[in-house]
C-alpha cells in the first residue's frame, strides 16, 4: 500500500506542478501560472511529501527552494516525463505494425562485425523496436526460435521440417583443422590420422541447447577435450595451443595469413557445412511485423549473407 501511494505521488501531474515551484519560486506564483488556488497547491505540495516522506521545498527562505530530496526529485521526474513522452511515442508507433522487441538468435559461426552493421542500418530507420541479440551455438540456435525465445535465427544447420519454421539457404561454411604452429602436430608433414589427432586435446564449444547434452562434431572417441562457452573462446585455446580443432575458414583465415595458425590436412573427408537462416511462420490471418520484413528482406541480398559468414577480422 505504501509503494502505491509513494507511486500515485509521482504521478506526471504532480511532477508537472513541483517543476512549476521550483521554476517560478513560489507557490503563489505555480498556483497562478496554473490556474490553482494557492491553499489548494501548498495542499497538493504536503501530501506529496507526506506519501514519500521527505522535505522536498524550504520554506524558510523567501523563494521557494528545493532541498537536495527535493532537487533529486525534479531531475529523476523530469527523466521519467521524458520517458513517458518516449514511451507514448513508442506505442503510436508499435500501432503501425512495429514489433516491440525483436530477438536474433546468432550461431558461433556469424561474423559480428557484419551483424554490427546491419544493426546500424536498421537503427537509422529510427524503428521503435528494440533489438536484441541472443549468442547460440550448434542446436541451441534453432532451439531459440522454436521455443519462441528469438524471432529469427542465423547460422542454422539444416533440420528435419517444422511447419511453424521457415528456413532459407544462407550459405555453406567451410572448416580447417589448425593447430598453432608451437603446437606438436604442427611440425608432421602428412597428412593427419584419427589415431595422430586423437592423441592430442581438442577444443569444442559448448552446445547452447537446453534439452540434453547437445550435439558435437569432429571429436573422436577417448579424445581428451577442452570445452569452452564460445567459438572466440575456442579460436583462443587453439591459439594458445592448448588444443587443436576444426574451425571456420574465414574466421580462422587471417590467423593463418599472419601465421598465427597452421592448416593440417586430415585423412577425412572436406567438412562443408550448409547454412540457413530461419523464422517463424506468421499466422495467416497475420501479417509478419515490419522488423522481421526488415531483415528478412536485407537477407534476400546474396552479398549481406556471404559477409555474415565471411567477413570476420581480427579483434
Amino acid at each position: 500500500m505504501a509503494n502505491q501511494t509513494q507511486r500515485s505521488a509521482l504521478s506526471p501531474e504532480n511532477l508537472g506542478l513541483l517543476e512549476s515551484v521550483a521554476r517560478l519560486g513560489s507557490m503563489a506564483a505555480a498556483a497562478r501560472d496554473m490556474g490553482m488556488v494557492p491553499s489548494a497547491l501548498t495542499y497538493r505540495i504536503r501530501q506529496i511529501e507526506d506519501a514519500l516522506d521527505v522535505l522536498l521545498f524550504d520554506r524558510s527562505a523567501r523563494r521557494a527552494q528545493l532541498t537536495p530530496a527535493g532537487a533529486e526529485l525534479l531531475r529523476a521526474g523530469r527523466y521519467l516525463l521524458d520517458e513517458l513522452d518516449a514511451v507514448a511515442q513508442r506505442v503510436k508507433r508499435v500501432a503501425t505494425g512495429w514489433e516491440p522487441q525483436f530477438t536474433i538468435a546468432v550461431d558461433a559461426v556469424i561474423a559480428r562485425s557484419t551483424l554490427f552493421e546491419l544493426c546500424e542500418a536498421f537503427y537509422a530507420t529510427d524503428a521503435p523496436t528494440r533489438l536484441r541479440w541472443r549468442a547460440e551455438t550448434l542446436s541451441g540456435t534453432l532451439e531459440a526460435l522454436q521455443n519462441g525465445y528469438a524471432d529469427l535465427a542465423l547460422g542454422v544447420a539444416p533440420s528435419s521440417s517444422n511447419p511453424e519454421i521457415q528456413t532459407a539457404p544462407m550459405g555453406s561454411m567451410r572448416f580447417v583443422f589448425a593447430v598453432a604452429p608451437h603446437h606438436a602436430l604442427a611440425t608432421i608433414e602428412e597428412s593427419l590420422c584419427d589415431e595422430a589427432v586423437r592423441a592430442h586435446r581438442a577444443v569444442a564449444v559448448a552446445d547452447s541447447t537446453q534439452n540434453g547434452p547437445g550435439r558435437t562434431h569432429n571429436l573422436l572417441p577417448g579424445q581428451d577435450v577442452l570445452t569452452v562457452p564460445t567459438m572466440q573462446h575456442k579460436l583462443e585455446a587453439q591459439l594458445r595451443g592448448l588444443a587443436a580443432g576444426y574451425l571456420p575458414l574465414p574466421l580462422a583465415q587471417p590467423y593463418i595469413t599472419a601465421g598465427l595458425l597452421v592448416v593440417k590436412q586430415v585423412l577425412r573427408p572436406e567438412n562443408v557445412v550448409p547454412l540457413t537462416y530461419a523464422w517463424r511462420r506468421a499466422h495467416p490471418r497475420t501479417e509478419a511485423g515490419r522488423a522481421l520484413q526488415w531483415w528478412l528482406e536485407k537477407l534476400q541480398h546474396p552479398q549481406t549473407r556471404q559477409a555474415l559468414l565471411e567477413n570476420h577480422h581480427i579483434a
